[in-house]
């Protein structure tokens, strides 16, 4: 039925299949991996607030210097946002940055990643 050089083709073809999936496997698990230990830390341009953002965009710590004192509340929570959403934009830029490096951010699982992270994809 099968010729052998067929045979041997479809065999290689298989073989070839396998080694890609075991391949994308392990860089979806090295993805996961580096996703789930993600933390950025930033501060704001006065110096006065540091927060911690973690991998889902999570506030992790939030760090008020003494010169915060000297500020209204207004002004102290405004600066509090701000580096909020700066932190973010550093998340994202390095869940990208990881996506790119491992599942590659054009693939299916990369845009997927991105996607559930509420990113638009990257340019």
């Amino acid at each position: 039925m099968f010729e052998g050089l067929e045979f041997d083709s479809a065999i290689r073809r298989i073989d070839d299949w396998q080694e890609g999936f075991e391949e994308r496997r392990r860089r979806a698990q090295e993805l996961s991996g580096r996703l789930a230990d993600l933390c950025v830390t930033v501060s704001s341009e006065s110096g006065l607030v540091e927060v911690s953002v973690g991998s889902r965009g999570e506030l992790r710590d939030l760090t008020l210097e003494e010169g915060i004192r000297k500020r209204s509340a207004a002004d102290t929570a405004q600066e509090i946002l701000r580096t909020v959403e700066s932190a973010k934009r550093a998340l994202r830029d390095r869940v990208q940055e990881a996506v790119t490096e491992t599942v590659g951010a054009d693939s299916a699982s990369g845009r997927a990643v991105i996607a559930g992270y509420g990113f638009e994809e990257p340019r």
